[in-house]
């Protein structure tokens, strides 16, 4: 497994889990040091404990040496980040220097898989950059290289591994297909979850899965604000319209935007791999200027309340990571929200049950923050002498809070809640001024 990244330890893991002998390489040796020691780089429920069992079993060790983890594996996995380049189009250095390390270490048959989200005709390169080295060295050896996209959902990704929905494999020949069959044999039991295609249509299925379910974020929270003009509840469009089959009630919340390292990163490659490809992607377009606009809602609806200037206001934020049951701040709307609030002057404070250390990181060096910006080690904690409670992340323990206490604590008893965690009408009703997302006050009738 080369990569140590969220896909890359997670696939790791779950592959010991059933009994395959694993090796994880990473160039980073801080990284590996950490794993080594028992800790882990990442947050996901579940994975430290079985990443520590299959360590102790002997199914799973960690290296930063290629020569050894090439040498060990009859299948190799590339599962490296591609971040988002400047023109938004996927960084693929990783990958091909995953790749030529493969190409200079081998010395015997080999299944390249790319496990990594990556544009249309990155197996080509991949292929290439493999043959560049053996070329380079004189020598012929035999190999194919496959793709297989991850579908895993961070917060649920050991589930997701363990019992998945597909798993989508793109492979020109009957060997490489026959291999990973009987690979991912102990995770389709009960019924056949594998679906085989050629390597560039499995490539595009991982890219399009994603731009289909931030679409569908887009569109909710575009209805959210429509619905907010027109006085109608968006809840209760949701159900009316999730009832109907053909739509179904996933990706239907709206909200204060997506996040994450998967959706706006993979949207936005999809958009460059459109325009490369001279076909216009309208609506690929608008989802991202639609998420966009939306991280910035609850910063617009807290100066609708309490005026631009907020220089002496103290603002309260429940929620950090970009979604609950993981610590990733990449694209998080709570990031926008806060460098907003900081940039009109307001002093911040933030709680996230498990992501406060890495919005330290992503805030360092920032002045503004690190005047105004604080962490409290508690929800209670951090609205207390507020003006009011913003919640950017739908964490659980958000969901039934002591709206007496809550009320005590804060200066006014105001809630912007960008997740729709709580019922308008029962929250209004103990006094509160509650501002949800598409869900409009409507105890006296519409206004307009």
């Amino acid at each position: 497994m080369i990569g140590t990244g969220y896909v890359g330890l997670v696939t790791g893991a779950c592959f010991a889990e059933v009994g395959n002998d694993v090796v994880c390489l990473d160039v980073d040796r801080a990284k590996i040091a950490v794993l080594e020691g028992g800790g882990m780089p990442i947050f996901e429920p579940g994975l430290k404990e079985m990443v520590r069992r299959n360590r102790e079993a002997g199914r799973l060790r960690f290296t930063t040496d290629t020569a050894d983890a090439v040498a060990h594996g009859e299948v190799l996995f590339i599962a490296v980040g591609t971040p988002p380049d400047e023109d938004g189009s996927a960084d693929l250095r990783h990958v091909v220097a995953a790749a030529a390390g493969i190409g200079r270490h081998m010395n015997e048959p080999k299944l390249i898989v790319d496990k990594s989200t990556v544009p249309v005709g990155t197996a080509d390169r991949v292929r290439a950059a493999i043959a560049a080295e053996l070329s380079a060295r004189g020598t012929v050896i035999e190999y194919s290289v496959a793709s297989n996209p991850e579908f895993l959902k961070e917060g649920a990704a050991i589930e997701d591994f363990m019992k998945p929905d597909r798993i989508v494999i793109g492979a020109a020949d009957e060997g490489a297909r026959a291999t990973l069959r009987a690979l991912y044999a102990p995770f389709q039991r009960n019924h056949e979850r594998i679906i085989f295609m050629d390597v560039r249509s499995a490539e595009l299925t991982k890219y399009a899965a994603n731009a289909m379910l931030a679409t569908r974020i887009s569109f909710m929270n575009e209805m959210a604000n429509l619905a907010e003009r027109l006085g109608c509840d968006i809840e209760l469009v949701r159900q009316g319209i999730g009832s109907d089959p053909r739509i179904g009630y996933h990706f239907l919340y709206a909200g204060c935007g997506y996040g994450g390292s998967c959706f706006p990163k993979d949207v936005q490659a999809l958009q460059r791999t459109a325009r490369d490809a001279g076909v216009a992607s309208g609506i690929l377009d608008a989802v991202e200027s639609a998420n966009q606009t939306q991280k910035a809602m609850l910063a617009r609806k807290i100066v609708d309340r309490f005026g631009a200037d907020l220089a002496g206001r103290r603002i309260a934020v429940w929620g950090l990571a970009f979604k609950p049951n993981t610590d990733d701040m990449r694209e998080a709307p709570a990031r926008v929200l806060i460098a907003d609030l900081l940039g009109r002057g307001a002093q911040v404070v933030a709680y996230d049950p498990v992501a406060i250390d890495e919005a330290r990181r992503a805030f360092a060096g920032d002045p503004k923050a690190a005047e105004a910006l604080s962490f409290a080690p508690g929800p209670l904690e951090a609205v207390a002498g507020a003006d009011a409670l913003a919640i950017v992340t739908e964490w659980k323990e958000f969901r039934s809070p002591d709206f007496g206490k809550l009320a005590s604590l804060l200066k006014a008893p105001v809630i912007f809640d960008g997740r729709n965690l709580y019922d308008p009408t029962a929250v209004r009703a103990r006094g509160f001024e509650y501002f949800p997302v598409g869900r409009p006050d409507l105890r006296a009738g519409f206004a307009g």
